[in-house]
């Protein structure tokens, strides 16, 4: 039994899966998740014995995907395009605050799950009512920020190089403006620091904690004052 690392949905975190078979960073399987059938991307191989596990997977791989497995994938991300026309409409109509930025199908074609983006909570219960009825499955929303979309999207940063979201595993860090502050480039303006979503740059965190133990090692060697 070994575990390695699939990624489901683009805008989410990786799950552990376990796998009865060695397979290769990028592989398309066939993954088994509670009782819904899903299509993945090996991501990560990480191959532990159960007992040093942290924990339990949450996903069981069933197979690499086939030639025909591959043929659904294909057509539900088809049908995943109008899905999202459609769900743009109903949304217009329902005057709801909210961005729909993705949708995926289960592999087994049971259930939709749509991605978006809001700037707070959105009652869209209605809406679900709706796209249920329309498409006649199961449908899932799932709300999420804009360093995700970003992530999801891809592009590249103004260093030219891929947006450092996509590459992070798991939960993007946490990004505050201490950390801009302690390398002294705050009083540079949002703009110059923010990256294509529109937060703080991901980049900010890479050298904070440098930064930071600099600033403590120059107050411990700052002479103290005498007083007379």
């Amino acid at each position: 039994m070994s575990y390695i690392s699939v990624k489901i949905h683009k805008w989410e975190e990786s799950k552990k899966a376990e796998s009865n078979f060695p397979l290769n960073v990028g592989d398309i399987v066939i993954a088994q998740i509670d009782d819904v059938l899903e299509s993945a991307i090996v991501d990560e191989l990480n191959y532990v014995e159960r007992e040093h596990a942290e924990n339990f997977p949450v996903a069981k791989v069933l197979r690499k995907a086939n030639l025909r497995d591959i043929d659904i994938i294909r057509e539900h991300k088809k049908k995943a395009e109008e899905t999202i026309e459609y769900c743009h409409g109903e949304i217009k109509k329902s005057n709801l605050p909210m961005k729909v930025v993705s949708a995926d199908y289960s592999f087994d074609g049971g259930i939709i799950t749509f991605a978006f983006i809001a700037d707070g909570r959105v009652d869209f219960r209605e809406l679900v009512k709706n796209l249920s009825k329309q498409f006649q499955r199961s449908v899932r929303l799932h709300q999420i920020g804009a360093r995700d979309e970003a992530r999801q999207q891809g592009g590249y940063g103004i260093c030219g190089r891929h947006l450092c979201c996509i590459t992070f595993k798991g939960d993007l860090p946490s990004i505050g403006s201490e950390m801009a502050k302690v390398q002294q480039i705050l009083h540079r303006g949002s703009e110059r620091i923010s990256g294509l979503c529109g937060r703080l740059m991901c980049c900010l965190a890479y050298e904070a904690d440098f930064y930071r133990d600099k600033l403590k090692e120059e107050e411990k060697e700052e002479p103290k004052k005498v007083v007379k």
